[in-house]
């Protein structure tokens, strides 16, 4: 059986003219790039424009890509300077109108793709959990967010993070367990526990990880 082409195999192949390698590299990733965005903005219209705005760079930047870089941490540079981007032009709108606000949904990105995920029930008690997370995650200091959901839902070592971020390894390391404690603090004043995040896990978010 042929092993799976890795992502930088793809890549490769995209630069050479397959446009069926990019449509692969897109179905592996924009489950994950668009809840990333989610994550760190808490906006889903948003997270799918920016998801599709990442992967338009990707696109545009293939031709200089070199083999011997991560595809998925070129992704997540992207990612994180676009969303770097939109947090500070969020801060500008809020200082010229307080009322500004965006109440629709949108409609994910990967709405349309099947992950053979969990039960109707399960997948019920995820939902009644997702906004409480969401609101615990709002609560850290962005750089506790962004290596909080780069380590445990995109699952980059904490070296990446420290090469993306622009930070010593150490730091990104202090930044997790502050994350942590701050996340465990702000569930347990919901009222959520780790027990409630194995019952009812919701994807990129590990509520008993020490």
């Amino acid at each position: 059986m042929e092993p799976e082409k890795t992502d930088e195999d793809l890549l490769a192949e995209f630069q050479q003219g397959d446009a069926g390698a990019f449509e692969l590299l897109l179905r592996r990733h924009r489950r994950a790039l668009y809840t990333f965005f989610v994550r760190m903005l808490g906006d889903r219209a948003r997270a799918e424009d920016l998801a599709q705005d990442t992967f338009l760079r990707i696109v545009k930047g293939a031709a200089s890509w070199e083999h011997r870089a991560r595809f998925q941490t070129w992704l997540y540079a992207i990612a994180r300077n676009l969303c770097v981007d939109a947090s500070r032009r969020d801060r500008f709108r809020r200082t010229e109108s307080l009322d500004a606000q965006d109440g629709e949904e949108g409609r994910p990105l990967v709405d349309g793709v099947e992950d053979g995920g969990p039960t109707p029930d399960r997948d019920a008690a995820s939902a009644q959990l997702r906004p409480i997370l969401q609101r615990a995650l709002a609560s850290l200091p962005v750089e506790q967010r962004e290596v909080f959901v780069l380590r445990e839902q995109v699952g980059l070592a904490f070296k990446e993070i420290a090469e993306l971020s622009g930070v010593n390894e150490n730091t990104v390391k202090s930044r997790m367990r502050y994350a942590l404690l701050g996340l465990r603090k702000a569930l347990a004043e919901e009222g959520v526990t780790a027990a409630d995040g194995e019952v009812a896990p919701v994807p990129g978010i590990r509520l008993g990880r020490a």
